[in-house]
């Protein structure tokens, strides 16, 4: 039970009890139990109207914010919220809404939520104030069961120790060397995709079938960026791509699939403490439970092999994350579990989820698909080629494969939302904001800010990238206007990491195959964990020859 739960228990008996010495004509039914739950009742009642009603319509410090028209009575904005993916009404509430930097909703029984919508409000949220700031109890509980307590996770000292422990592992100089696997698997998704669209096209060809074959992206992607993540994090290689299969992508496809299960118990998080929820019996909590001690068993076994082969060999022979970190002497093997947990899961996720976004993109504008490939193939050499391989140097000198990487996760970050909940009374730009107030953080709303990208921040247009100067920005003005990876302290500990998987999977689907739709009925984004293209992405690859 949660605390005022608890209190409403505690003092309904009290009060019953002396009730029944005290005035014993005004208890209910001669009963300890009747009288208990009436004062109970009565109790729920008057906090119900003060939180719901009174509470932040004419008494919260937060009252007078701007915020969006058509508030339900008791549920605020929640049949709107509930009615589009994550983060899709505060992307329009930031262009549509004059603010100073905060917008205020209301959520469910109109709990208030703040909406961190310029770049001097971010600053202090992310950098200067961050540790105001922690993740919700639900988020941490529900998250941490597929994605253990590591650095995502984590809080205050606990967080900072873990971080500056484990940044060396993805300092720019192991990150480069990590470029040739990052290609390797890329080469093998492409080669898995040639022969299957192959054996395809044979089978339709026997059976004078003139249907091009076609494939849905998004279970290729994340077995792909499964087995890189094994292999550049932990020196394992999963075998996903070859056998789609093996326990380990089963498990984690089934996890992050959305569900009416996760739905319902993400909705009863906010009323009810983990071990309730953990408790109920439906399939859902069944899968996780199973996940999570698939996944912890395996983390935990290439843990224990990779120090016995360290044992063998050199110090700093492997780049893999886990033998830097290993190799650190800092982390307790439970808490590296938790680390190779976070990784695994948050790494090829949403690697896989931004490939995705980048192939129904380039299909919707053959145009730059068609840019893209000429400066694939003109620098770099053929995925056919097995004697090659990339480098840092050679992906670096691919600008307009940066440019449309960097506008792909601004338009479609794959965690469009993301929360926070005020650790104490605190402020925002001058804002005092009370202890437990929840704040929005949303990559999806900052990224298409018409304020800080212009009139044309919803079109999709790599050549804001290119150019002196917009390399990394954009043509914006601020750090804080491209919100993907976050900033500060909390900020993606493996953007590095994660933008040279991105790219190197890019250069080597676009540089083999020509791509195309199978539908061009416009994507709608299914919210989840991460933000993907609702129903999958099927699409029509053809291998092209000349490279």
């Amino acid at each position: 039970m949660n605390s005022p739960v608890k209190t409403f228990v505690l003092t309904s008996v009290l009060g019953s009890v002396l009730l029944f010495r005290l005035a014993p004509k005004v208890t209910v039914g001669d009963s300890y139990t009747r009288t208990a739950g009436v004062l109970f009742l009565i109790q729920f009642l008057i906090s119900a109207t003060w939180k719901i009603v009174l509470y932040p319509r004419f008494f919260s410090p937060l009252r007078h914010i701007p915020q969006p028209k058509g508030n339900s009575f008791i549920n605020g904005q929640m049949p709107v919220i509930s009615a589009e993916p994550s983060g899709a009404p505060m992307r329009r509430w930031v262009n549509e809404i004059p603010n100073d930097g905060l917008i205020r909703y209301m959520h469910l029984f109109n709990a208030e939520r703040l909406l961190i919508t310029n770049p001097r409000a971010l600053a202090e949220v992310l950098v200067t104030k961050n540790y105001d700031f922690v993740k919700p109890a639900m988020v941490r509980n529900g998250l941490g069961r597929i994605l253990g307590i590591g650095v995502l996770l984590a809080e205050g000292e606990e967080h900072k120790t873990q971080r500056k422990n484990l940044m060396p592992a993805f300092a720019y100089r192991h990150i480069k060397d990590l470029y040739p696997v990052f290609w390797s698997k890329s080469r093998e998704l492409v080669q898995a995709l040639a022969a299957s669209i192959h054996e395809t096209a044979s089978l339709s060809t026997a059976e004078k079938s003139s249907s091009p074959s076609v494939i849905e992206a998004g279970d290729w992607l994340g077995r792909a960026t499964l087995d890189t993540i094994g292999v550049a994090g932990m020196g394992q290689d999963f075998d996903s791509i070859k056998d789609p299969n093996t326990e380990l992508n089963v498990t984690y496809r089934k996890v992050f699939k959305p569900s009416r299960g996760a739905q319902l118990l993400g909705f009863l998080a906010l009323f009810f403490p983990t071990w309730v929820i953990r408790a109920i019996p439906i399939k859902r909590n069944e899968d996780m439970l199973g996940a999570s001690t698939l996944i912890r068993k395996t983390c935990r076994q290439l843990i224990d092999r990779k120090k016995e082969v360290l044992q063998n060999t050199e110090k700093g022979s492997d780049v893999d994350i886990i033998s830097v970190a290993l190799e650190s002497g800092v982390f307790s093997d439970e808490n590296l579990v938790d680390q190779m947990m976070t990784f695994v899961a948050a790494g090829h996720e949403t690697t896989a989820t931004a490939c995705m976004w980048t192939i129904d993109l380039l299909c919707r504008h053959k145009d730059m698909q068609l840019r893209l490939r000429d400066e694939i193939r003109t620098h770099i050499p053929s995925v056919d080629d097995k004697t090659s391989t990339v480098t840092a140097t050679m992906l670096d000198g691919l600008p307009y494969l940066h440019a449309v990487c960097n506008e792909v996760l601004r338009v479609y970050p794959p965690v469009p939302l993301t929360l926070r909940v005020a650790a104490k009374d605190t402020s925002i730009i001058g804002q005092f904001v009370p202890k437990g107030t929840t704040i929005i953080l949303s990559p999806w709303a900052i990224n298409m800010s018409t304020e800080l990208w212009g009139p044309d921040a919803a079109e999709f247009n790599p050549d804001r990238w290119m150019g002196p100067g917009r390399a990394n920005s954009g043509g914006a003005d601020s750090n804080y206007s491209f919100m993907t990876f976050l900033h500060g302290p909390r900020s993606c500990i493996g953007l590095s990491f994660a933008k040279a998987e991105f790219a190197c999977l890019v250069a080597a689907i676009v540089g083999k195959f020509d791509m195309e739709l199978e539908s061009n009925v416009p994507a709608e984004v299914q919210g989840g964990i991460t933000a993907k293209p609702k129903g999958g992405l099927n699409v029509r690859l053809r291998a092209l020859e000349g490279w």
